[in-house]
């Protein structure tokens, strides 16, 4: 495969409305080809609860995000629900004809999962891409992204450490992902929706068995820098491609608070399922 060239961003810590306006407006520069394929790295500030595509609103607990201080916002990808809390996030945007996402969604996932396993091995953790699930084991109904691993996403010691998911539109391809760094992974119980508490004990029990932090893993606390430097050290050498730093265009910046206001921070679109 020929070598690319990649643009890094590296934002500092945002609201999730944001953040989503964002990687939506890179990946019309990207497919529209007005940018190379990029990598941004990201955080969240406040902490906000991230529901899927399609993801019903009544799957969350609106009172007590207010009491937490939280923030919710409907992510452009599927999958279910993710606390943005104490993690590194990952954003890669592409254009569809990129060699490195073509193919189907599994095999761009495989493909990327690479750059991810990489990554962590630079933080001293040897990670797994889970195997293709059969339909009995998919997490379907499961309000919660992280409690039980899906098609080729990164697992340590049979945990779920990475929760991806992936966009493909305006030609081109989104694929964002969450790293937990440290902290209580089951906060996330707290603010959805169950039928009991009893309920809610076993989906933190279950999240327990099968999600983990960087920190549980590596018995030590990873920092957001150094994490970011794995990532950026990682898919250079898994993908062989040279990632530059770079930074939004005045163009990126203009659409993302179009975006914004028609989208992400639009209660509309947010409450539509």
């Amino acid at each position: 495969m020929e070598k690319r060239f990649w643009r890094l961003i590296v934002n500092a810590p945002a609201e999730g409305a944001w953040n989503m306006a964002v990687d939506e407006a890179i990946l019309e520069s990207t497919a529209g080809y007005l940018q190379p394929t990029t990598l941004r790295l990201y955080s969240w500030n406040p902490f906000c609860l991230s529901l899927g595509y399609a993801q019903p609103i009544k799957d969350i607990n609106e009172q007590r995000l207010k009491e937490y201080g939280w923030d919710f916002v409907r992510r452009p990808t599927g999958g279910k629900a993710i606390l943005h809390a104490d993690e590194l996030t990952y954003s890669i945007c592409a254009a569809q004809d990129d060699p490195h996402v073509q193919g189907s969604v599994l095999e761009s996932y495989r493909h990327l999962s690479q750059g991810l396993m990489a990554a962590l091995r630079g933080v001293g953790l040897t990670a797994n891409s889970e195997p293709h699930k059969e339909p009995a084991e998919r997490n379907t109904t499961k309000p919660i992204c992280f409690e039980v691993p899906s098609d080729y996403e990164i697992t340590l010691n049979g945990k779920k450490i990475i929760g991806s998911a992936q966009a493909r539109k305006k030609n081109g391809v989104l694929q964002h992902g969450a790293v937990p760094l440290f902290g209580d992974i089951t906060r996330i119980t707290e603010v959805l929706q169950y039928p009991d508490e009893k309920e809610r004990a076993a989906s933190r029990s279950l999240l327990l068995a099968h999600a983990t932090t960087l920190q549980e893993q590596a018995g030590q606390k990873i920092t957001w820098k150094e994490l970011a430097q794995a990532f950026l050290c990682g898919f250079e050498q898994a993908l062989d491609v040279e990632i530059k730093v770079g930074h939004l265009s005045e163009l990126e910046r203009r659409r993302a608070k179009e975006i914004l206001a028609e989208k992400y921070a639009n209660p509309e679109w947010t409450r539509r399922l």
